[in-house]
């Protein structure tokens, strides 16, 4: 017996599919977590489709499937931003991001669509659920405020006032000054041939006065910081452990990117064991931010080792 085919339910397959990866990128940047964005993802879906229950199409009725894939989307998040609040709430140690790793080579969709960088991302961890939501779609994606308020139901004037908000608060937590490429992953590369090669003196050259360190194990990663460390002397001190710790592991590092920005991959008999991200001084000449994401649950979608 053949098949039978619904050309209106494939057709709202083709829509969905085609705006799956700028759903990826907004969600991904209001959550922060790769397995709650597919799941929100997966959440979305479930809407877009519910409809054929009730038209004759999922189509039917929607003049812009894009801005009701978003709409649909951006709520299903902030919905989530309330079971991630609660596990932060127990979280052993540091929190950080799930990074978007890529080779450099890689294009991956620009990193899924947007995303921004770690260090962006860990700020944007201060704001309100509904603050980071008019700040990915204002400042991340280009909606204007107008197209926001619909998707929030919300007035405009409501949405400019968040917008300034979030943003005058995120502007004065991240440097505007973006360091270029090529500088970030030479001073990736310096920073981690100093760290893994147990060069204190050249560790401590590259480090800024007041650099901070976070580690992020979730409490499966041994010598991971229960908080961020801050210090030149502190932070030297602590990554010799960590090289001293880890000389008895047989780890392999290649070089990528993490959210779009130079990053170093270790990995562990072929399976992600950390990956480290950093973020420099407005000179460009000095780490002032390492970010180390060494939680397993956190790592099960970077790409495994064998080549």
């Amino acid at each position: 017996m053949s098949k039978i085919r619904f050309p209106e339910a494939d057709e709202a397959t083709d829509v969905f599919v085609g705006h799956r990866e700028l759903l990826f990128g907004i969600v991904y940047n209001m959550l922060g977590s790769v397995a709650d964005t597919e799941d929100v993802l997966q959440e979305t879906w479930l809407s877009w489709t519910a409809r054929r229950r009730i038209t004759d199409s999922p189509l039917d009725g929607i003049a812009n499937p894009r801005a009701y894939l978003v709409r649909i989307a951006v709520n299903h998040a902030l919905g989530r931003r309330a079971a991630i609040n609660r596990r932060r709430e127990t979280y052993v140690g540091p929190w950080l991001p799930e990074p978007l790793v890529a080779d450099d080579a890689a294009d991956d969709t620009a990193v899924r669509t947007e995303s921004v960088s770690l260090a962006m991302l860990v700020v944007l961890e201060s704001l309100t659920p509904l603050e980071r939501a008019v700040f990915v779609l204002n400042e991340v994606f280009g909606y204007p405020h107008t197209e926001i308020a619909e998707i929030l139901d919300r007035t405009p004037a409501a949405v400019r006032q968040v917008a300034h908000r979030a943003r005058d608060h995120v502007h004065a937590r991240r440097p505007l000054y973006e360091a270029h490429p090529r500088v970030r992953r030479e001073a990736t590369e310096r920073f981690v041939e100093a760290a893994l090669g147990g060069d204190i003196g050249a560790l401590m050259e590259i480090l800024a006065p007041d650099v901070t360190i976070w580690t992020d194990g979730g409490g499966n990663r041994r010598g991971a910081g229960s908080r961020p460390v801050r210090g030149r002397d502190k932070v030297a001190r602590l990554i010799d452990g960590f090289r001293s710790r880890g000389a008895s592991l047989d780890l392999e590092l290649r070089y990528g990117q993490a959210n779009g920005d130079a990053a170093a991959v270790l990995f562990e008999d072929g399976a992600p064991y950390a990956v480290m991200v950093m973020d420099l001084t407005p000179e460009g000449d000095q780490v002032s931010d390492i970010y180390i994401v060494a939680n397993p649950d956190k790592l099960g979608h970077v790409e495994q080792g064998e080549r």
